[in-house]
């Protein structure tokens, strides 16, 4: 007869979360969750097999707090973005997470569900096949690398340097030298993680369906070979 399980999933999800945001991947192991749960780690096996199980606990804490419900649209390019948006915010909210989504997505649920939403509403625009294969990583590569830009870029803020530290201190930087990133320091200092995140996702769109109607518009003339 199986033990009962003295945690819920939820509880699960929530503490090896917590774990990850304050420690990174590296504090995340069988111990110290069962010692944030206040238990022994022989009690997490009723609950999780191993380290994989770790993983997607934590992919999962994330992903499953997107509701992109609300998204559904009769445009391809308003549910794209929408569906985008509401992925971007949840991840951003859990940088630290990201190599997970990336490396265990196909084993996870909750990310299958939201990638199939994405490519069904690329698909509506007419591509399918390698060029929606494209379109859909094109997505998702805006939508992880805006979530990690802030962490890993050079602007991005290092410890225990607040974000308008590192822009003057890129701003100081010699002009002849780096005259490219001094102008973005500059504007970085009125820019808004969002406002950036939906001007990019925009122009992401805006080519895929200049890209859709070359592909359309093509089509007969390959035919009438």
């Amino acid at each position: 007869m199986a033990r009962p399980r003295k945690f819920s999933r939820t509880q699960l999800q929530t503490a090896a979360l917590a774990l990850v945001d304050r420690d990174g991947l590296a504090g995340l192991s069988m111990r110290t969750l069962a010692a944030r749960l206040g238990t022994g780690p022989m009690t997490l096996y009723n609950h999780v097999g191993g380290r994989a199980d770790l993983d997607l606990l934590v992919v999962e804490a994330v992903v499953g707090k997107a509701d992109w419900s609300h998204a559904k649209q009769a445009d391809w390019r308003r549910e794209v973005r929408g569906i985008a948006t509401e992925m971007w915010r949840v991840v951003r909210a859990h940088p630290q997470v990201i190599p997970l989504i990336l490396t265990r997505r196909s084993r996870s649920p909750a990310v299958l569900g939201v990638a199939e939403a994405l490519v069904a509403a690329r698909a509506r625009s007419g591509r399918s096949g390698r060029a929606l294969l494209v379109a859909f990583r094109a997505v998702q590569a805006l939508v992880m690398g805006f979530a990690q830009v802030e962490l890993a870029g050079p602007l991005s803020t290092q410890a225990g340097e607040s974000p308008t530290a590192v822009i003057r201190r890129v701003r100081s930087l010699p002009r002849e030298q780096f005259p490219h990133l001094t102008q973005i320091a500059a504007a970085a200092a009125r820019s808004r993680a969002e406002a950036e995140f939906r001007r990019g996702l925009d122009l992401l769109i805006a080519g895929l369906a200049v890209g859709a109607r070359v592909s359309r518009s093509r089509r007969p003339a390959r035919a009438a070979r």
